[in-house]
C-alpha cells in the first residue's frame, strides 16, 4: 500500500528539500519480521512545516529514522534536496547528513559544561570548520542564531541555568547551524507545559519559512499542530494523510 502525499497546490512552496519515495522498513524478529514502515511516500517543500502523529509504535520514529539517513530503507529511496542517498558512499552519506540535515531531539542532549554559544560552535567544528576567519563566522552566526530564538541574554548560560523551553531553543539553534534543508524534529515539547509547548512551535514554524526548510515535526500532542501546513498519520506503519484534526 502507497500513500502519495505532495505539497498543497495552492501555496507558494518552493522545490522539495525531502523525498520519501516508497519506502519500506522491514526489522527481523526471530524467525519472522515487522515491518516498521509499509511503503510510505511523501514530499515536503521548502518552507513547509509538516506535523506527523499516531500512536506509540506504529512507525513515526522509524520514519524519522528513514528521513535523517540514520536507517537504510530495505526498499524505496530517500531523496534529500535532490540528493538521492541510495547511491552514495558512506563518507558522502555522512557529510550530507551533517550539511542538509538539521535533527531536533526531544530531549536536547545539551553538553552540561558548554554555554548556549558554544553548544552551537562545537557543531561547527564538528563539521570541520577552520581557520580564524571561519571560526569567527561561527561566532557571529552563533550570535545571530542565539537572538533570533529569543535567547541574546542567555548566551553564556550553561544548561543547568537554562528553563526547559530555553534549553529547547538552543536545541532550535544548534539545528540550524549548519544551515540545513531539511528539520527533523522529535517530539520537542513532550517535557514543555502548555505555553511553552505552544512558543517552541510557534518558532519551529517561524524558522521553517524564514530558512526556508522542509520541517516534519513528530508529536503525540495534536493541539500543537494548527500552526502545520498538513498533518500526517502513521498506523502499523502506514502513513496516511493529510487528516484534519478533530
Amino acid at each position: 500500500m502507497s500513500t502519495a502525499v505532495t505539497a498543497p497546490q495552492n501555496r507558494a512552496f518552493s522545490a522539495p528539500a525531502l523525498e520519501l519515495d516508497d519506502v519500506t522498513l522491514v526489522y527481523p524478529d526471530g524467525a519472522s519480521t515487522i515491518t516498521a514502515v509499509d511503503h510510505a511516500s511523501l514530499t515536503i517543500a521548502r518552507g513547509e512545516f509538516v506535523g506527523l502523529t499516531g500512536p506509540s509504535g506504529s512507525g513515526k520514529s522509524s520514519l524519522l529514522a528513514l528521513a535523517s539517513a540514520l536507517q537504510k530503507p530495505s526498499s524505496g529511496r530517500v531523496v534529500v534536496d535532490g540528493v538521492d542517498l541510495s547511491t552514495l558512499r558512506t563518507k558522502r552519506l555522512l557529510e550530507v547528513r551533517r550539511e542538509k540535515i538539521g535533527i531536533i531531539f526531544q530531549q536536547p542532549q545539551l553538553i552540561n559544561s558548554l554555554t548556549a554559544r558554544e553548544q552551537l560552535l562545537i557543531t561547527d567544528a564538528v563539521r570541520g570548520a577552520k581557520g580564524r576567519s571561519a571560526k569567527e563566522a561561527a561566532a557571529r552566526k552563533a550570535a545571530d542564531l542565539l537572538d533570533r530564538v529569543g535567547l541574546s541574554a542567555q548566551m553564556d548560560r550553561r544548561p543547568a541555568e537554562l528553563s526547559g523551553g530555553q534549553r529547547q531553543r538552543v536545541n532550535i539553534a544548534r539545528a540550524l547551524m549548519g544551515e540545513p534543508s531539511v528539520l527533523l524534529v522529535d517530539e520537542p515539547t513532550s517535557a514543555l507545559d502548555q505555553e511553552r509547548s505552544a512558543a517552541v512551535v510557534a518558532l519551529l514554524d517561524e524558522v521553517t519559512r524564514e530558512f526556508r526548510t522542509g520541517t516534519l515535526m513528530v508529536t503525540h500532542e495534536t493541539e500543537t499542530l494548527g500552526a502545520a501546513d498538513r498533518v500526517m498519520e502513521m498506523r502499523d506503519g502506514v502513513l496516511r494523510g493529510p487528516i484534519t484534526l478533530g
